[in-house]
């Protein structure tokens, strides 16, 4: 039985950079650091052990304005050097702490990649993060990307009062990334649609439409068996690893957070969050005519671009003399941050994210070939 399983993990595979982009060094205080990047006085580097014996290498940053912190499990051909910028830019921009680290066998981390490893490396973490900075279990953001989805939502399953959980171009499971198949087997790993209706808190999904490693179909079908569904993200023409370079990533990520920090925090998580959270819907297609599509937002500049808004009668107008009149009407299930209430972006938010844009591409993270199979991890 242990061989099947370690066969098909085999197959699915975990690619960690080789040689890993970063070193640790401790300095004279006893602080480590990361040789290899910038050194910053809001940033930790951390060594934690897992109840697997493991070392893995974490890294903290903290934002003074921030009440939630971000727990992040990044993707499969990554590691907190190539990740580093990243999650300084999202700890600006989103207005919170982030907690990033490498699994196990992932640059500076002891042990070998193995999916009960991911389990143990994120319980981990998580403890470190309420045990060293006070991080309460209702102020943590879980965000999982591509194959972190699986240790985010196995640990969202078994957190009663999380906050809020993010996954971006999640799998539905190992196996059903390689193959088509419609059921669970007992060998698969990851089984995350097996464990997303466990998961009490909002979900967010983010998910490229032309995604050719991890389908679309994936994160649909995650969205549709969440309990507390907020308004998804599917991305038009995005791929796998390269969403950030999107503006409506960070737009949308902004205005998820900012809804969650304002909406109380719902103890049961048996309820959706008043006006915010998207109700079941017959279509999950980002273009639905019933709002407009981020991407329409984002490239509207007249009003001969038009798209009918909501079906609320007293809000239908024959003539919209502006953009700004259209926005209003429409009936978002949503409520964006004020600077994002017209459809066009004010200037200095839109410098902003342009900014984020550029710094994602110098990063140099959109070429990582995850899941993929190939002849040397065949």
């Amino acid at each position: 039985m242990g061989a099947v399983t370690s066969s098909m993990a085999a197959k699915f595979a975990f690619f960690p950079p080789d040689p890993p982009s970063y070193t640790v060094a401790e300095e004279a205080e006893g602080r480590a650091r990361m040789a290899e990047v910038a050194l910053r006085e809001n940033v930790d580097v951390l060594k934690v052990r897992t109840e697997r014996g493991n070392i893995v290498v974490a890294m903290y940053i903290k934002n003074p304005t921030a009440s939630l912190t971000l727990l992040y499990s990044h993707g499969n051909a990554a590691d907190l050097g190539q990740m580093y910028e990243l999650f300084s830019e999202l700890s600006i921009h989103l207005r919170v702490n982030l907690m990033g680290y490498d699994y196990s066998g992932y640059g500076q981390s002891s042990g070998k990649p193995s999916e009960q490893n991911t389990y143990a490396d994120i319980e981990a973490v998580y403890k470190c993060l309420q045990e060293k900075y006070g991080a309460k279990e209702e102020d943590i953001v879980l965000y999982g990307q591509s194959v972190g989805s699986g240790p985010t939502i196995d640990l969202a399953s078994r957190l009663p009062n999380l906050r809020a959980v993010i996954l971006h171009s999640p799998i539905l499971s190992g196996l059903r990334v390689m193959y088509s198949v419609k059921r669970t087997y007992w060998f698969d790993i990851y089984k995350n649609i097996d464990k997303i209706p466990l998961v009490n808190c909002p979900v967010l999904v983010i998910h490229g439409t032309a995604d050719d490693v991890v389908d679309c179909s994936h994160g649909k079908q995650l969205w549709e068996n969440c309990k507390q569904k907020y308004e998804p993200l599917w991305i038009k023409g995005g791929n796998h690893c390269d969403l950030e370079l999107y503006p409506q990533y960070i737009k949308h990520l902004k205005k998820f957070i900012t809804v969650i920090e304002k909406s109380p925090h719902q103890k049961t998580g048996s309820d959706l969050i008043p006006d915010q959270l998207d109700k079941p819907r017959n279509s999950i297609d980002f273009r639905e005519k019933s709002r407009l599509s981020m991407d329409q937002k984002e490239n509207l500049k007249s009003i001969d671009q038009k798209e009918k808004p909501s079906a609320s009668t007293d809000r239908k107008e024959k003539s919209r003399a502006s953009v700004d009149r259209r926005d209003k009407s429409r009936n978002s299930i949503d409520h964006p941050e004020k600077s994002f209430n017209g459809s066009d972006i004010p200037e200095k938010a839109r410098n902003s994210i342009d900014r984020f844009g550029e710094m994602v591409r110098s990063v140099g993270l959109c070429n990582i070939d995850c899941f993929r199979p190939t002849a040397t991890h065949a």
